[in-house]
């Protein structure tokens, strides 16, 4: 099956389910065997970041499918993103990133979170002197400056809230394409989504299905009795109703995982439909979101004193 895709406004196509590589453990042949058991079941859309540790293994599996001829490289989509430390050069960033995947551009590049920290601070929960003050309008001119330079074909972001988003565009020369949230029948972010599709900026959903594998997820939307009830009733797993609910929601999702099985299961969700009892149903389920972002927040240096403050009340 082709994968599905929705045009961004870059002009660039992003195919709408992607394999996501974050919280696996960092085996580098397994992740390998992985990339290119996906190419084989349909993926076409990889999405990674500097600080999952997972570029490196990625590009060599990618590249062996090039030169092995499975996939043409224009015909792959990859994700990645500016980590947190990395604002002061997000230019020299994108290189090393291209350098470990060992492609020539990237497809998407998104800045990871709207906070900075120290140069060299690679470790993903910072300590209370890594922060320093976030300048986004510089940020942004240096991700506009990697489209010109051909490093990437489209930038955008990740974690950022309706008015982050806001303050963004008033100074951006090129808009975001992209805005990666979390988002699942859980934490179905009607505020944010109704603001990104009125301004063109497509939403990507992580841990679209609560991120029941990772240390800060939960199982609640897989074992919900309402997502559950209704898998019962397509004959589909929970998972895949979560999936499928965000694809009709016009969202795009990146979904982990290493397990054949479930790989298949995940990309097993475009040529079926929920109907209108089914949204009903999930629209009135209440809300919970699973990544809070509390490392993020503390009362001396970091910019945000509070969750709500990191997320402008969409919480």
């Amino acid at each position: 099956m082709k994968a599905p895709a929705v045009r961004l406004s870059s002009g660039r196509k992003l195919p709408l389910i992607a394999l996501g590589t974050a919280g696996i453990p960092y085996h580098s042949q397994q992740i390998q065997t992985s990339i290119s058991l996906a190419l084989k079941i349909g993926y076409r859309h990889f999405d990674t970041a500097k600080i999952y540790g997972s570029e490196p293994a990625i590009g060599k599996a990618l590249n062996e499918a090039f030169d092995e001829g499975i996939v043409k490289r224009e015909e792959v989509f990859v994700t990645s993103k500016l980590w947190c430390s990395d604002h002061h050069d997000p230019g020299a960033a994108l290189k090393r990133t291209l350098h470990n995947l060992k492609l020539e551009y990237l497809d998407l590049y998104l800045v990871h979170w709207p906070v900075r920290f120290k140069e060299g601070v690679c470790y993903a929960v910072p300590k209370e002197d890594d922060f320093e003050r976030l300048d986004m309008e510089q940020t942004w001119h240096a991700m506009e400056k990697c489209v010109e330079l051909g490093l990437c074909h489209s930038i955008g972001i990740s974690n950022f809230s309706s008015k982050k988003i806001e303050d963004l565009l008033s100074h951006a020369s090129i808009p975001p394409a992209v805005n990666q949230v979390e988002l699942h029948p859980l934490w179905r972010q009607h505020k944010l989504r109704e603001f990104c599709a009125e301004r063109k900026i497509h939403l990507s959903a992580y841990s679209p299905l609560g991120g029941p594998g990772s240390p800060w997820g939960s199982k609640a939307v897989i074992k919900n009795p309402t997502i559950v009830s209704i898998a019962h009733k397509h004959q589909r797993t929970p998972a895949q109703i979560a999936l499928r609910w965000a694809l009709e929601s016009g969202v795009s999702v990146v979904a982990k995982s290493f397990n054949e099985e479930r790989m298949q299961e995940n990309w097993g969700v475009s040529d079926w439909v929920l109907d209108a009892e089914d949204h009903c149903k999930i629209n009135d389920l209440s809300q919970m979101k699973f990544m809070r972002g509390d490392f993020l927040v503390n009362n001396t240096t970091s910019p945000y004193k509070t969750i709500e403050e990191l997320w402008d009340g969409e919480i």
